[in-house]
């Protein structure tokens, strides 16, 4: 196998969940801020154009962190990530989603219509004026996931699970963009410093 890889928080999630997998594969680098993955020859491994993605030994290829991430934990099940039941496979995929869509996303397209723009505008259609909502809207999502954590390790109770993996990458990006964690958001600040801790999230920085 192949992985693809590039700056972002996309990939950093792929790369911190194989940490923790103890998973080694070969990486090719593809650089994001001179555009080569919106040309050939990465476009002709991921038409979207979007980081990262993995080649499977059979020539196939993979994008979508989500996706890779499943497909990794099933390939490789020490130490799983998702799940060992189909209740645990369903409590994680339902978390996950929900940290992407509430969260991972807004927080996401807030910064590419912002600070990113000089770098998106050219390759997306970019809404300026809707960067600061989405970024309120994340910051909701938080607001929102801070009563969730209350008495919980990890999102999904004492499991590190993608949910969290995640979500740790987008937060940290997040932090680096002037989306700061909002440390009256206790249970989430504290959380954010717990997974920041972790080996994996060193290694992956």
């Amino acid at each position: 196998m192949k992985f693809y890889n590039s700056i972002g928080p996309n990939p950093r999630v792929v790369k911190m969940f194989m940490k923790e997998k103890g998973i080694e594969i070969p990486f090719e680098e593809v650089d994001l801020l001179k555009g080569d993955n919106r040309r050939e020859p990465y476009l002709s491994k991921n038409p979207s154009g979007q980081m990262p993605a993995l080649e499977l030994d059979n020539g196939d290829v993979l994008a979508e962190i989500t996706s890779i991430c499943e497909y990794l934990d099933e390939k490789f099940p020490a130490k799983p990530l998702i799940g060992t039941t189909p209740e645990e496979r369903a409590e994680t995929r339902m978390w996950t989603r929900r940290v992407d869509l509430k969260i991972c996303e807004p927080l996401t397209s807030g910064f590419r219509y912002s600070q990113g723009l000089g770098l998106f505008k050219d390759r997306m259609r970019c809404l300026p004026e809707a960067a600061d909502g989405l970024k309120a809207i994340a910051q909701d999502g938080l607001a929102w996931l801070d009563k969730q954590l209350a008495g919980r390790e990890y999102i999904a109770g004492k499991r590190l699970t993608l949910a969290d993996i995640l979500l740790f990458s987008f937060l940290d990006f997040g932090v680096a963009v002037g989306q700061p964690v909002n440390p009256e958001n206790k249970n989430v600040a504290a959380w954010y410093e717990r997974m920041k801790a972790l080996p994996s999230a060193a290694a992956t920085a």
